[in-house]
């Protein structure tokens, strides 16, 4: 069976979205949030398993118009839910409405439910109660400018859910964000990569990943694997083909340091459970004190962005301090994602290119610094 399929993300990285998909195989369409493309069973393992800068992996339900709650209830029941819904199916309905005439999304939410209730109790002749104690099989109904997009969630908990954070520090860049970054910043393996400001190490953990060829998702499940007419046997084809794409040998200069060193320590954990622990080398050390005499790099920093005004002033001092640091490795390429809009002012220098990201809801803006190839 085939499907219509959505890969959702975050605002600004659809871009990267959709090359990661072609590079996988498939013909894309992408619009704002999301990119399309058509696939069966194993394609919805395959991405699940190896996009690294998406959200989830969504099945085109129907897509209709709809001005009225009786619109929205017709289009909604004329759907195949058979195909989908066993009799025992849980099919919670999430729901958004953005300048739509059916605005109110409780209301759009009931009504769809409703909707697919009815067109399963005639479908199995039910006249009692839906049972919904089997397996989760995740609805929304999403109403832009009148126009319905149901979905079913292929994917469960987000894939910026790897599995293997198991601690945190105050402010966590998700996983498929540092990986949106490092993608971003054109790394190649065969190139030194160092994050000044890790954290928890996330960023130097999704570059570690990327180059071992490492799937995001092999230490993790998906909704589709507990739905009853996904066959066991293609689930478990992907992820043996995912494990045995994984480059063992390959020879990566990626390091990880912050000033703290309990965060490090937590990266360290963290790196371990990734099965990166002997790839990325993490270290205390203050910005200030970086020193590299190797050539052709790339530096992705997500420093502290100041939010609070008594932060501003240390936060400023650190950009600063990156400026005079950096501006010498000029065959370095530097990349720093921040909120602040006045980071060029305190870095020294203005950016190549500025790419406009959100860090959740938060505006961010990636700072890029392009360095000039050393040729050995």
């Amino acid at each position: 069976m085939n499907f219509k399929l959505i890969a959702t993300c975050a605002a600004g990285i659809e871009s990267i979205v959709g090359n990661e998909l072609k590079h996988l195989g498939y013909k894309v369409n992408v619009e704002n949030g999301r990119v399309r493309f058509d696939g069966d069973v194993a394609d919805i393992a395959k991405t699940n398993l190896w996009l690294r800068t998406a959200d989830r992996i969504k099945i085109v339900v129907g897509e209709f118009t709809a001005k009225t709650f009786e619109e929205l209830f017709q289009g909604v029941e004329s759907l195949n839910w058979e195909d989908f819904l066993p009799l025992d199916a849980e099919f919670p309905v999430a729901g958004k409405s953005q300048k739509s005439t059916l605005h109110n999304v409780p209301s759009v939410q009931a009504i769809t439910k409703k909707a697919i209730v009815t067109k399963m109790s005639t479908v199995y002749h039910r006249r009692t109660k839906l049972p919904e104690t089997g397996a989760l099989y995740p609805i929304e109904v999403a109403i832009n400018k009148d126009k319905v997009l149901i979905t079913l969630d292929t994917t469960g908990s987000s894939l910026f859910k790897r599995g293997y954070r198991v601690n945190k520090g105050g402010a966590p860049l998700k996983e498929n964000m540092a990986a949106a970054l490092v993608l971003l910043a054109r790394w190649y393996p065969e190139m030194p990569f160092v994050d000044p400001v890790c954290g928890s190490g996330t960023i130097p953990i999704e570059a570690a990943l990327i180059g071992c060829n490492i799937a995001p998702g092999l230490k993790r499940n998906f909704a589709f694997e507990n739905w009853d007419w996904v066959d066991k046997d293609i689930v478990k084809q992907a992820r043996e083909q995912a494990q045995a794409a994984i480059k063992k040998d390959v020879d990566l200069d990626i390091s990880g340091y912050d000033i703290d060193g309990s965060m490090i320590e937590i990266a360290k954990e963290n790196a371990v459970q990734a099965g990166v622990q002997d790839i990325v080398n993490f270290k205390q050390m203050a910005v200030k004190d970086f020193k590299t005499d190797r050539i052709n790099g790339v530096i992705v920093a997500n420093p502290p962005y100041g939010e609070r005004l008594s932060d501003k002033e240390h936060v400023h001092q650190l950009y600063q301090q990156m400026g005079k640091l950096y501006q010498p490795l000029t065959s370095w390429s530097k990349y720093i994602l921040t909120s602040d809009l006045q980071f060029e002012q305190f870095y020294g220098t203005k950016a190549t290119k500025r790419r406009k990201l959100y860090n959740g809801s938060l505006r961010t803006d990636f700072f890029q610094y392009w360095g000039k190839k050393i040729r050995n």
